[in-house]
């Protein structure tokens, strides 16, 4: 995997990789940006969510869940001085669907956390991650908590 960044102006650059799509990287204007793209650590931590969300959408399918909408969402706290790494990731996982099962979910997110995720099975050896997972039934009159739970890794048990 190859992957290039080219500064466009100021703190500005255009990020692009094998695959041949472009992000604009930025920066906030304290340290010189122009507030006009993602930050990197922003990028990391979508990418993280980018690649579990993959795993766990693709075994639920396997298992044929019917799921009718799907959500994760994360929270990254930082250090407070430089490199400014994470110190915490906070996963949650949003299934929304018709009797999904939570057996299911969680053994998706275990495969996503254990096997398949390159992102988090790299990120979690140094970051201390904790997954959620929220399982709604969809209603007629809109999406009803079911089920919620945390998945813990065996090492971290």
């Amino acid at each position: 995997m190859d992957a290039k960044v080219t500064l466009l102006q100021r703190m500005t650059f255009d990020a692009t990789a094998d695959s041949g799509f472009h992000v604009t990287l930025g920066t906030v204007p304290e340290v010189g940006g122009d507030n006009d793209g993602f930050q990197p650590m922003e990028l990391m931590l979508m990418s993280l969510l980018g690649c579990t969300a993959m795993d766990v959408i693709s075994i639920l399918r396997k298992k044929r869940q019917e799921v009718t909408a799907f959500d994760v969402k994360g929270h990254a706290e930082r250090a407070d001085r430089h490199p400014k790494v994470f110190t915490h990731v906070t996963i949650e996982y949003h299934v929304t669907g018709k009797n999904v099962d939570e057996k299911a979910v969680v053994r998706s997110i275990e495969l996503s956390a254990v096997r398949y995720c390159p992102a988090q099975g790299m990120l979690a050896k140094v970051v201390p991650m904790k997954l959620l997972y929220y399982i709604y039934e969809d209603t007629p009159t809109g999406p009803q908590l079911v089920k919620e739970g945390e998945y813990v890794r065996p090492e971290d048990a």
